[in-house]
């Protein structure tokens, strides 16, 4: 059974409109009324489709962000914490995609034929960076042993909120997913794995196109600029909201600016 028409559709056959009963109401259109909101494509061909309230909605492409920062600066902290979770728990899945790259301003280096690395703020920093590698490789330490984004990205904000990054590993597995062996991601650390990570997530920084000056350094849908930074780290859930076209959330409406201090820079 075709999809009643509205009447304001079938209106515009009756109105003075040249049109034919039977014949589209645009070139292109060879279509009878009663079929013109059969398909978004019908509708779209005959120009009634903001006519045709019963189509579905086409699926609106999220906003993709990615965080390049340093698992021990307290800008990247404040901001993953304060702003950028709480933004993701606000939004349904289908709106905002994440990808986190603790790297930063670290520097690659080889010693006696194996990658070590420098990070700005210390060991710890480094340390800290390849337990919270999420990079998208099977083996990626804690993406790995969490298997989704949903599972992982909570014990991240726990540890990066908490009073130490490389201490509370245990605490907040326990907390958030308990159901993941800390073993296993220690093991990753410590071997092979946590240093072929590293290394992806420093050809990634490095790859940044213009390349990064401070973090905590945002892309939003593949672009950098200082307008976009500026406005993520004043009102990120405004941003995303701003950007995505599809329907709005409620929690669109509850988008308020907060400040944060300035980047780690070089």
């Amino acid at each position: 059974m075709a999809p009643a028409v509205p009447l304001a559709v079938l209106a515009l056959v009756a109105l003075g409109l040249g049109v034919a009963p039977g014949l589209g109401m645009a070139p292109g259109c060879d279509y009878p009324a009663h079929r013109w909101c059969s398909s978004r494509d019908t509708a779209v061909a005959c120009q009634v489709e903001s006519r045709c309230p019963s189509l579905p909605r086409p699926v609106a492409a999220p906003v993709q962000l990615s965080l390049y920062y340093e698992s021990l600066c307290p800008a990247c902290r404040e901001f993953l914490a304060m702003k950028l979770f709480p933004t993701w728990l606000l939004l349904p899945e289908e709106m905002l995609n994440i990808t986190l790259v603790p790297y930063g301003n670290a520097q690659e280096r080889k010693v006696s034929g194996k990658l070590d690395f420098i990070c700005q703020h210390g060991p710890e920093e480094c340390l800290g960076n390849m337990m919270e590698v999420t990079v998208p490789v099977p083996t990626a330490c804690l993406m790995h042993e969490a298997k989704n984004f949903s599972t992982y990205f909570p014990v991240i904000f726990c540890l990066e909120s908490g009073s130490s990054v490389t201490k509370n590993l245990e605490a907040c597995l326990q907390i958030y997913a308990p159901e993941v062996d800390s073993g296993r991601i220690t093991a990753c650390v410590q071997g092979d794995t946590g240093v072929a990570l590293m290394h992806h997530n420093a050809q990634m920084t490095n790859a940044l196109q213009p390349p990064h000056q401070y973090v905590p350094w945002i892309t939003v849908n593949g672009k950098h600029t200082d307008k976009l930074q500026a406005q993520a780290e004043a009102s990120l859930l405004g941003l995303v909201c701003d950007l995505y076209q599809g329907k709005k959330p409620e929690a669109c409406g509850y988008s308020k600016a907060l400040k944060f201090p300035a980047g780690c820079r070089r």
